[in-house]
């Protein structure tokens, strides 16, 4: 009796949890997003969806909740059930650096979350205007320190990664930049294009092409090892700053307290959809290094990437509005 009663109290248990691995999904999931339709965040996970609907048994539908560099959306999934029904496609911004400079967020990123699986980096180029007569970083350093305070360098804006590398680059080198924000990527490229800015550190995915196109002059990659998209523009380490990467990363995590079983079966798929020769294409084209992480390999890394920047953002003096 004994036995059977402990036997039934197990499926009872196993009946009232539908998060648990045998089961799991049992109704739709959703990837909640925190930047509009057709950005890059949103433009990786419907390029996921399919893939992990097909292998989940279940719809996968992707849910847009822009607004405050995604913390709206990151605290939304923060405070949904963590049954692994509603997940977030998490990236630099939303993981870590709005961590740093907002007060007040409402989410902790290191406890308010289940690290999933890191799904990809992007390594910046540090590009500088045509007009600008330099070839390298050392090029770039040299006039910086022989006329102080009369560069300027380019960003997406206060708090983006481009500023924050901007900012880094600043202190490593020891140098008097002026920073120039602009309200995007697209316009920030275009301000070293058109020579208001003398450098920037743009995403490769969209400098690569106007730099071989010739309209801006590459001079170094942020990344450990240089891009395959562009194998004879050195990293910063090569070019004389020892340990200087900086990369921004995707990733999905999903409430904090998700059964590690669940968290494990999506590290899987996740991780076996990026496999996908079409996606592995898409991922080469847009400049995206594809990961194959475990969930506490990511968690190590958030860790380390926070603090990474937490002096950088402290020297900065960045806070968010």
């Amino acid at each position: 009796m004994k036995a059977l009663l402990l036997s039934a109290l197990a499926a009872a248990s196993l009946a009232a949890c539908p998060a648990n691995a045998q089961t799991y999904p049992t109704k739709p999931v959703r990837i909640v997003v925190g930047f509009a339709p057709g950005g890059p965040a949103d433009v990786m996970a419907r390029l996921i969806a399919p893939k992990l609907s097909a292998a989940l048994g279940q719809s996968v539908v992707v849910d847009n909740r822009p607004g405050a560099g995604g913390t709206i959306a990151a605290r939304a999934v923060a405070e949904s059930e963590a049954d692994g029904h509603t997940l977030l496609l998490g990236n630099t911004s939303t993981l870590v650096v709005s961590p740093l400079i907002y007060r007040n967020i409402g989410y902790d990123p290191l406890k308010a979350f289940s690290p999933i699986a890191r799904i990809g980096v992007t390594s910046n180029l540090m590009i500088a205007t045509k007009n600008f007569n330099v070839k390298t970083v050392q090029d770039i350093i040299a006039y910086a320190k022989a006329n102080p305070g009369k560069l300027n360098y380019a960003s997406a804006g206060v708090g983006t990664p481009p500023h924050l590398i901007g900012e880094m680059f600043k202190l490593r080198a020891e140098i008097d930049v002026v920073h120039i924000p602009y309200k995007g990527g697209g316009p920030s490229l275009q301000a070293v294009i058109a020579g208001e800015a003398q450098f920037s550190f743009e995403n490769s995915a969209t400098s690569l092409p106007p730099a071989q196109a010739g309209l801006v002059r590459p001079i170094a990659v942020t990344g450990e090892t240089r891009s395959a998209q562009a194998r004879d523009v050195p990293t910063m380490i090569e070019s004389g700053l020892p340990g200087f990467v900086s990369v921004s990363f995707t990733g999905m995590v999903g409430p904090a307290g998700m059964p590690a079983g669940v968290v494990a079966r999506l590290n899987a798929v996740v991780n076996e959809t990026l496999k996908s020769p079409e996606i592995a294409a898409v991922l080469e084209k847009q400049a995206v290094d594809a990961k194959n992480e475990t969930p506490a390999e990511f968690a190590t890394f958030l860790a380390s990437e926070l603090e990474r920047l937490a002096p950088i953002v402290k020297a900065a003096g960045v806070v968010g509005e």
